[in-house]
């Protein structure tokens, strides 16, 4: 059974001031999923990624936005405007109680303000300031400001999307968020290591591209060693010959696509001969894949005319499979393959069951209740799960104003009319 109390997770002693926008969004989280307390700051009015959807009920509010759900889970909010003389003086108070600050401004943005990691390190030492932005704090890119998609266009991995005939694609889901929100909290947690064994604090300074370029670091790797561009190979597979052959990577089936290849080694000679014994026992194997030696058959080396006359029949018995046909047979027959799984497939997924992977959480605000993914991890000695839905805006401006920093109702109203908070 999970536990529901927040003490459980492994970093619940520490505090967290989230000002980040879509960038930084899951960095917070992952911090809050390990049981930091996660205060998610926005400007009075709420932070404009609330209007991203999908949305609750197709209701067009930011107060529903399933996007903000999703990324900001596991944050209590609070509302307040930087820009204030007042903004910055509660702001300081903030962090001289605060371990980590997560920030998304344009470089120079808070020096601006007085509140540069200089500024901030004089109030909180110890303070981590994990600063995520598109292209980092210095170089002639740093003031640039970048989507998603600019992100993934200037770091090269759009490039290698879509199919080699026709223009790059856009991953359907943002990528760039992702990587570098899962990069900045790990740089972000080093620093706290770093600041366990000596007392300092420091400036995390994290570039979107660079973390693509991490992430796809294969294809530079390929460039400086060949002066090579690798093809981008949509459904295919390339790089597994030298002849330059490409192999089908995923396949229509009756019911959606599955995920195979023709392999080599031990591994594609068990799979390989396999499925060959599985379409003859439906009729569907012709005699050239049913005398073919696996134990030979060397990848390696393959031309595309070989790989394209085996790939013809294949193509045809797996149309006539459903996606649980083949899992089913895949399993039986000890081969190398796996249907691809919609969003509401895996939600019956019995290994995620098992695991107990999908957590229920309370939307007392819409009178229902939604499922998200547990923790990304399982810890031994220590929770990783969500402890509580994403913030209404301004949800804990009383509870953090008011009970942590002693303000009284009638100051925190006064707050709210001058639009400090």
């Amino acid at each position: 059974m999970a536990s529901t109390d927040r003490n459980a997770g492994l970093l619940s002693p520490y505090r967290v001031l989230d000002l980040s926008n879509e960038l930084g969004f899951l960095c917070g989280k992952i911090l809050g999923d390990l049981g930091a307390d996660v205060i998610k700051v926005e400007p009075p009015g709420g932070e404009p990624a609330r209007r991203l959807g999908p949305f609750y009920g197709d209701q067009l509010d930011p107060e529903k936005s399933l996007f903000w759900f999703g990324f900001n889970n596991n944050k209590r909010g609070i509302t307040l405007n930087l820009e204030s003389a007042k903004g910055r003086e509660l702001f300081a108070q903030l962090v001289a109680k605060t371990d980590f600050v997560i920030e998304t401004f344009t470089p120079g943005y808070l020096d601006g303000l007085n509140l540069s990691y200089t500024a901030l390190s004089k109030i909180n030492p110890r303070l981590v300031l994990t600063s995520i932005t598109p292209f980092g704090q210095t170089g002639p890119y740093s003031k640039f400001k970048a989507s998603d998609i600019e992100i993934m266009a200037l770091s090269g991995c759009m490039s290698l999307t879509g199919d080699p005939d026709r223009p790059p694609l856009r991953v359907t889901f943002p990528q760039s968020y992702g990587w570098t929100g899962s990069y900045a909290a790990m740089g972000a947690l080093t620093a706290h290591y770093h600041r366990e064994i000596t007392g300092e604090g420091q400036q995390v300074d994290v570039s979107a591209q660079a973390c693509l370029l991490w992430a796809f670091s294969h294809a530079h790797t390929f460039w400086d060693l060949n002066r090579q561009l690798e093809k981008r190979a949509g459904s295919f597979m390339t790089g597994r010959s030298i002849t330059g052959a490409r192999m089908r990577v995923f396949w229509p089936c009756q019911d959606g696509y599955l995920n195979f290849i023709i392999y080599g080694g031990e591994a594609g000679r068990r799979t390989n001969q396999a499925l060959v014994e599985w379409m003859d026992s439906k009729g569907m194997a012709p005699d050239f894949l049913k005398q073919k030696n696996w134990e030979t058959f060397d990848i390696a080396r393959v031309g595309q005319e070989e790989i394209d006359r085996m790939e013809e029949p294949i193509g045809e018995f797996f149309r006539g499979v459903t996606k649980a046909e083949f899992f089913k047979e895949v399993v039986r027959r000890q081969m190398l393959g796996y249907p691809v799984a919609s969003v509401k497939e895996i939600f019956a997924d019995p290994q995620h069951e098992a695991r107990h992977f999908w957590q229920i959480i309370e939307h007392p605000e819409l009178k229902t209740s939604i499922e998200y993914p547990r923790g990304f991890a399982k810890f031994s000695n220590g929770a990783c799960q969500i402890w509580r839905r994403a913030p209404l805006i301004g949800e804990h401006n009383q509870e953090i104003y008011g009970q942590e920093l002693g303000m009284s109702p009638s100051q925190i109203s006064e707050l709210q009319k001058q639009g400090v908070i």
